[in-house]
This record gives structure tokens, C-alpha cells and sequence, in this order.
């Protein structure tokens, strides 16, 4: 039973359903239960937090994460469905802390300063979250110094910076140089991401990744953190 529930939470992540008025891809599937419902579902019948995470969140979103590299997902589909992941996160996360699961690490993530645009951002947080790792997002339009201050305090082991703007994206390169003035680059593993920003990039700027996109986010963070 548990695992027909499991498997119906990773169907309706991949199919970008919220709750039950959600239509999905598919046709017929409004007014049937989706992610929030299967979820607290699955809470009600005991189901490990963890299983529901892995075998339902993240699971549906390795497959979203397949259907967008073949192009048979594009952008909005995919935030569809990080939304839903999102939404049960939040839903799960007071378990997680209950039941003493420790998180696989702490990532500060930001905007940059100028730069408005956050639909990259909040999707590489919630597939972050999904992945187990504690996340604060400090928002966009973050100068400089107030994302040093805040690797200051939270002492996190990552920081993901992103830009859409090739005029902003220049504050990564000052970020990475404020930490290094103020004693604290060797603390923390910076990724940079955005549509302007590139490998090479990341690499003149002294980045420790690069993520094209959100998938590729959580990839870099898994493997600088092994």
C-alpha cells in the first residue's frame, strides 16, 4: 500500500499537480488527489518522511529532470512541478526536524544585486530541499555585502549566487572577493548560475561550480559535498 501511494506522489510531481484542482498534463486527473493530499496521506499511514521524499518527490523529479533535458519539458512544466515539491517540503519539513534527520548540509542562496529575477533561484532551492539539504533563500536584489554578512552568521558550506543579467552578473566576482577579504572564502563552496553565466565564467571568477540549471545545481552541491 505504501508504495502505491509512494508512486502516486512521484506521478503527480511529474505531473505538475499542487492539490486536487490542479489539471495536469494529462487529461482526467482533476479532481483526484495530488501531491498535498497523497502526501498528508502517506503521513497519516506512518510512512517514513524520507521514503516520502525520496521515492516520491525526488524520484518524480528525476524524471521532470529527464523530460527537460530531451526538450519534452520546457521551463513552466518543470516549475509546475518544483512548486509541488516545494509544497510538500514545507508540509514535511516540521517531521523531518521531529524525527532527527539530519541534513546534508546548509546553502545560502541569492540573487545578486540589481537583478530581480528569481524563477531560477526558487527552483534550485526547492530541488535542493528535496535533496535533503537545509536551505535559506536571502531573496534577489541581495548586495553584496548583506550575503558576506550572512556567510558570516549561518557559517553555511555552500553559496549559490545567480544572475539572468550579464550587467549584474559582475557581482558574483565581487562576492567571492569580499569573502576572500573578509577571511572566509575557504569557508564556504560558491555555485554560480543564470542564464548570462557560463563555465568559464565560473572558473575566471574563482567559483568552486557552475549549474545550467537546477538539476545541474544539485549535482555540483552532491558532488563538492562528497
Amino acid at each position: 500500500m505504501s508504495q502505491d501511494i509512494l508512486a502516486l506522489i512521484k506521478e503527480n510531481v511529474v505531473q505538475g499537480r499542487i492539490n486536487k484542482e490542479d489539471e495536469g498534463m494529462d487529461e482526467g486527473m482533476e479532481g483526484t488527489p495530488a501531491v498535498m493530499e497523497l502526501v498528508q496521506q502517506a503521513l497519516t499511514d506512518g510512512i517514513d518522511v524520507q521514503k516520502i521524499i525520496n521515492e516520491g518527490l525526488t524520484s518524480g523529479m528525476d524524471i521532470v529532470g529527464q523530460k527537460f533535458e530531451e526538450k519534452e519539458y520546457y521551463i513552466p512544466d518543470m516549475l509546475a512541478s518544483a512548486e509541488a515539491v516545494g509544497a510538500a517540503m514545507e508540509m514535511l519539513e516540521p517531521h523531518l526536524a521531529s524525527s532527527g534527520v539530519e541534513p546534508k548540509g546548509k546553502i545560502l542562496i541569492a540573487t545578486v544585486k540589481g537583478d530581480l529575477h528569481d524563477i531560477g533561484k526558487n527552483i534550485v532551492s526547492i530541488l535542493l530541499r528535496g535533496a535533503g539539504y537545509l536551505v535559506k533563500d536571502l531573496g534577489n536584489d541581495i548586495d553584496d555585502q548583506t550575503i558576506v554578512d550572512a556567510v558570516k552568521e549561518e557559517q553555511p558550506q555552500f553559496l549559490g549566487l545567480s544572475a539572468l543579467l550579464t550587467s549584474t552578473m559582475m557581482h558574483m566576482k565581487d562576492i567571492i572577493k569580499s569573502l576572500n577579504d573578509a577571511g572566509i572564502r575557504d569557508n564556504v563552496k560558491v555555485i554560480v548560475g543564470g542564464a548570462p553565466v557560463s563555465e568559464q565564467f565560473a572558473n575566471d571568477i574563482g567559483a568552486d561550480g557552475f549549474g545550467a540549471d537546477g538539476f545541474q545545481a544539485v549535482s555540483i552541491v552532491q558532488s563538492l559535498g562528497s
